[in-house]
Formats: C-alpha cells, structure tokens, sequence
C-alpha cells in the first residue's frame, strides 16, 4: 500500500483501514490548518486507490471500518466514488462502515441522487469541518463556504440517509467575535440537525498561516474562562429536533463534555458552569495533539 506525507484522520478511525483517495486538501487555504501544507493536492488514479485495498485484503484478516483519505475524499466525482466503494464492498463483505472527510461545497456539488447511491453502496458518514457558523468568521478563516452553505451541506446529507459529523472550534473568532460565533454555530447546529457535533478548542501547529497573526498581536487567544463562557452561550442555543451526539472530550477541550442535545442541554451547562465557578480546567501542558 502507498501512502504520502502524513496522515490524518478523526478520532473515531482509530480501528480503520486508512487509504488515500486523495493527496493533500482541495480547500488548503484556512489559517488555522497545517495538516496538508506539505501536500500539492490532487486526486489519486482510481486504479492505485483500487490496488491498496487489493493489497490491504492480502495483508488484513478484517476490516470492519474504512477510511477514505485525505482532505475531502468526497470531491472524487460519484462514478469514482462508487467503484471504490464497490470494490470496498466486494474485497471485505465484513466492512460495516465507510467514512469520508468532505467539504460543504462537495456535498452540494452532488445531487440527492448521488448522495442516495453513495449511501445505498456503503458510505455511512461524512466529516465536516464547518469551524463556525458566522460568516464574518468563516471568511476571516478562508474556509471556503458560508452557514447557508454548511446548513445546506448537513441537511442534504442527513435527507440522503447518511450521517453528518460537524465539527467546529471554540475561540476561533476570539473575544472580539466570541458571541457571535457562538450564536452561528448554534445555529448551524439547530438548523441543520446533524447526527453528530463536536467541538475542539483552538489550537495552532507549526506552519497554521494563522501563527503569523498571533506573533504580530492581531489575534489572541481567549483564556479557559473565555472559552467556557462562549460554549455556554452555545449550548444554551443549540436546540435542534431530532437528536444529536454532541461531543466536546477532544484532546484540545479544557473541560471535556458528552451528551445528547437537546435532551442533555441543561446537563452539559451546569458541569461547564460548575467548572467555570471552581476554576477547573484542563492545563495547557495536558492539551498538546
């Protein structure tokens, strides 16, 4: 099997099989990334991505879970798609699970029909990074799309029959913009309904472009209360109306929550305003990735 550079994945493909669709991020522009700088973004010929999982049934007894890599596998046109996801199928009948990192835009570049097939020949999530729900922020960011955008993205996925994982970032505006990134996230979250949401702390790796703002002192970052104080007021707004997994235990977070929303609202508020009262919260030093 062929890799190149490093490889990332979320959190919950600790156990899969990892294989490159793409190399690098066809939306390598947000200030605040440093995974795909090292990579000139293109799509990998469907027959190499065909002959790694080849190879990986020769090497692995099961493989329960896959993972299409890179950035957005899902910008592969849907005929790409399919044949890897056939193949997938085919090679590990075993395989309960296929998920994709994907870009709003590639989502709404498919039709519901698209998505349906996809689902119908296995795709069962796809990772968003929607970052914020504020449009000031997303442009600042160079994100690529706007709420409306993200709104659309999450809704299309969920009516096609597959699950929306939407992540965003605490402290991404900083204080200034604080309220109203807490406000556009909510919304995202109340409007779109995805299955899934999670929510990381602002963190920056060496080569983020967004480095260049912090040294210079055009953007700080928002201290733990600050942070609690902007998840609060998300929290306290986020209500959508179908259930949604709500996740905020990531390495980066300063207190770590999990609940339902929007059955466990009140719940996750009282533990963070708990923390917030008693001044617990998790040290820098346990907060490295």
């Amino acid at each position: 099997m062929e890799y190149e550079g490093n490889i990332y994945r979320p959190p919950s493909e600790a156990y899969s099989l990892i294989v490159q669709a793409t190399i690098g991020c066809s939306n390598d522009t947000c200030t605040f990334c440093s995974m795909y700088k090292d990579k000139q973004f293109r799509v990998r010929p469907v027959d190499d991505v065909l002959s790694d999982l080849r190879e990986a049934k020769a090497i692995c007894r099961r493989v329960e879970r896959l993972f299409l890599a890179d950035g957005d596998a899902l910008v592969l046109g849907t005929d790409k798609l399919l044949l890897i996801l056939e193949e997938a199928r085919r090679l590990f009948p075993e395989c309960k699970r296929i998920n994709v990192y994907g870009t709003p835009k590639d989502v709404l570049r498919k039709t519901p029909g698209d998505l349906i097939s996809l689902r119908e020949n296995g795709l069962e999530m796809v990772y968003i990074g929607a970052e914020s729900g504020d449009d000031e922020i997303l442009r600042i960011v160079k994100k690529g799309a706007t709420a409306d955008e993200i709104i659309a993205a999450i809704r299309r996925l969920e009516d096609a029959g597959i699950q929306a994982s939407v992540t965003f970032i605490s402290g991404l505006g900083g204080i200034g913009l604080s309220k109203q990134h807490a406000e556009g996230c909510a919304r995202v979250i109340t409007e779109s309904c995805p299955s899934f949401a999670a929510l990381l702390t602002l963190l920056l790796e060496p080569g983020a472009p967004m480095l260049a703002d912090v040294k210079a002192g055009r953007f700080k970052f928002m201290t733990p209360e600050e942070v609690a104080e902007e998840t609060l007021l998300l929290l306290d707004l986020a209500r959508p109306e179908k259930e949604c997994v709500f996740r905020s235990n990531h390495a980066s977070n300063y207190v770590p929550l999990k609940g339902n929303l929007p059955a466990d609202n009140d719940r996750l508020i009282q533990t963070l305003q708990t923390a917030l009262d008693k001044g617990a919260f998790k040290a820098d030093y346990f907060r490295l990735l």
